[in-house]
């Protein structure tokens, strides 16, 4: 009886969770511009529409340039702050270490307000740049989480054996520790390219009215009446998420990149 509710447990959780994506990649099939499903007249025209009509081309570009640069600048704002913290720690790097978790501590829109208040200070309001460092400030949490994930499964008598035979704290970093969290360096970066990429708050409030992300650009859409190309964005979305987690779940280690490991190991 236990195994059979345990069954339809999973079974409800999965319907619940694919349900919405089944009907949004049916609405895409449309052939006629309508969001029904079950969809009529199969067609992948919405497809072709996507990359074809620059008012969605420019948005979709905004994006990628934006998700693939502020996860960047996440990943090098937080692979030296997670070092210094594993290599000195004390007060210091634990309030390092804290200031590099509190974006995600605030609620999104209060983080956005101040980010839009700063720029419209300094002059960057409006600007790409200053939503791809919006969006790199914000989400660096995320590296800074896997970084420091991997700096603590790394054994230290590794660096010691290194040190030992001649090697000077560059090399050390760049042959030892490098190599090892390479892993959780890329991981990181793809957590942060996703969520940037989805991320409609902070990009509004920053360059909204000049600068048209994805995101944006849907809820724009939305104010002239709905279209399948609104269910394609829906698919890739889903699907490049989709991508990028597989792949780090394929050559990486997925469970201790998320910390489960670890807890299971304690």
């Amino acid at each position: 009886m236990t195994r059979g509710l345990k069954l339809a447990y999973i079974c409800v959780l999965l319907a619940l969770l694919l349900a919405p994506l089944i009907v949004v990649t049916g609405v895409s099939l449309n052939g006629a511009q309508s969001l029904r499903f079950p969809p009529q007249d199969l067609s992948l025209r919405w497809y072709g529409a996507l990359f074809h009509d620059r008012e969605w081309l420019v948005p979709l570009m905004n994006s990628l340039i934006i998700a693939s640069c502020a996860a960047a600048l996440a990943v090098a704002i937080a692979a030296p702050l997670a070092l210094y913290a594993w290599e000195r720690g004390g007060l210091v790097a634990r309030l390092l270490t804290g200031l590099g978790l509190a974006p995600f501590a605030l609620p999104p829109v209060i983080s956005a307000l101040g980010f839009m208040i700063f720029w419209m200070t300094v002059g960057g309001y409006g600007q790409i740049w200053a939503t791809i460092v919006s969006h790199g400030v914000f989400l660096v949490t995320l590296p800074l989480v896997t970084i420091s994930l991997g700096l603590k499964a790394t054994d230290r008598a590794l660096i010691e054996a290194a040190r030992v035979m001649g090697a000077d704290r560059l090399t050390v970093l760049r042959t030892v520790i490098g190599p090892l969290l390479l892993p959780y360096v890329v991981s990181g970066y793809a957590f942060a390219f996703v969520l940037s990429l989805n991320e409609y708050i902070i990009a509004y409030m920053v360059a909204g009215f000049t600068v048209e992300t994805l995101p944006i650009k849907i809820f724009n859409a939305l104010r002239y009446g709905y279209t399948p190309i609104l269910g394609v964005v829906s698919v890739i979305f889903a699907a490049l998420a989709a991508l990028v987690f597989g792949l780090i779940g394929r050559f990486g280690n997925l469970p201790r990149l998320m910390g489960a490991e670890r807890v299971r190991d304690e």
